[in-house]
């Protein structure tokens, strides 16, 4: 085994540098994770030009790899090996407070890096802590005994796996959350990797009629999107998107919108409240603004909306992610489109940003370290 560990660390605003670190030593109860797939979602984008510390760091929160070394405790508590095909979640849970119990380690006061400068959460924890491997974008990432892991199941290849943090997100925001089951009718916003993953998760959920909006750059999103079996595509920019909405509901509205757009600001909020039914539909936000001047809470009481938080994932929704995954019901190979290496760090967050000096058509993007 290789005694130096290459690494891609965000030193800065959307600036990235390889660096060596010391391959760590393993206990008992911990292993070592040699990574095959880190997925790189909008959240990366954003903390990549918006570094929520000063501090380096290596990115890299949806993780895939194989248990490449581990302490016979952490075998023996947690029921991996060596040689294991795992996702690991990005929360290292507590193991005590009442949300890891309920299997909702997102909620731990461990892992929320917002509020406890001392959390661990992979691909945000500072690259100075030692053992500094707590991020994707590396050779490889350490587990603590505490670390969260899932069995790939056997035919789900490492890159297909590297969908099972916006599969789990779909199965969260649009089941548990936005309540979509059979004849609902769904408005999701933004096809990105996280709406097309939605857009699957509905339709199995057995939904009426899934609506998805966009603008007029996501037209090769919005294609893939009808081949995973959205009913309705809407180019915002061409198109009133509430008229559009109606017209296919027969004026009716929609049951539930689920949110999935960046930095869009609140107008899909707004569109999202006044498509929603006459009374009782859910609305699923991701709501990143720090305010929302004239929010409609008048409209919101007097349609009776129940308004629910897109944030993250629990236990339970990574392990039904995985069995989608591998019943290959849907042709999510058009949704892993293109692969990066480690030193393609800046290209691939810029490509998935659909920003200016990025591959075009980029959906869902795999970073390899060893590529």
């Amino acid at each position: 085994m290789v005694e130096k560990v290459l690494a891609a660390v965000r030193t800065g605003p959307s600036k990235t540098e390889i660096r060596e670190f010391p391959m760590p030593d393993i206990a008992d109860d911990a292993a070592l994770m040699k990574m095959e797939v880190a997925g790189i979602c909008g959240t990366d984008v954003k903390l990549y030009a918006h570094p929520p510390m000063t501090a380096p760091c290596i990115m890299g929160h949806e993780n895939i790899g194989y248990i490449a070394k581990c302490g016979k405790e952490f075998t023996r508590r947690k029921g991996f090996k060596e040689g294991d095909l795992v996702f690991v979640e990005h929360y290292v849970m507590c193991g005590k407070c009442e949300h890891c119990h309920a299997g909702q380690y997102r909620h731990c006061e461990n892992t929320d890096w917002r509020n406890n400068p001392e959390s661990i959460r992979y691909g945000y924890t500072s690259a100075e802590r030692a053992p500094h491997l707590f991020g994707g974008f590396a050779q490889y990432v350490y587990l603590p005994w505490n670390a969260v892991l899932h069995h790939v199941p056997k035919g789900v290849s490492p890159e297909l796996a590297g969908l099972v943090t916006p599969m789990a997100n779909g199965i969260e925001w649009s089941l548990f959350e936005g309540k979509v089951g059979y004849n609902s009718t769904v408005l999701i916003q933004g096809p990105g990797q996280q709406g097309l993953s939605q857009t699957v998760i509905c339709k199995q959920a057995g939904a009426k009629q899934i609506i998805i909006t966009g603008t007029s750059k996501d037209g090769a999103r919005l294609e893939v999107a009808k081949k995973l079996g959205a009913d309705v595509t809407i180019d915002v920019n061409k198109e009133d998107p509430l008229q559009k909405i109606m017209e296919v509901t027969g004026g009716l509205g929609v049951d539930v919108v689920l949110d999935c757009t960046a930095g869009a600001g609140t107008i899909p909020i707004l569109l999202g409240i006044e498509a929603l039914k006459r009374k009782g539909g859910r609305i699923v936000v991701q709501g990143e603004m720090p305010e929302f001047p004239n929010f409609p809470i008048g409209k919101m009481t007097t349609k009776f909306i129940s308004m629910h938080s897109a944030r993250g994932h629990s236990y339970l929704a990574c392990e039904l992610a995985l069995e989608q995954l591998a019943s290959q019901r849907f042709p999510l190979d058009l949704v892993t489109t293109h692969k990066f290496g480690l030193n393609e760090v800046d290209l691939a967050i810029r490509s998935v940003g659909n920003q200016e000096g990025g591959v075009k058509d980029v959906i869902h993007a795999s970073l390899m370290p060893w590529l």
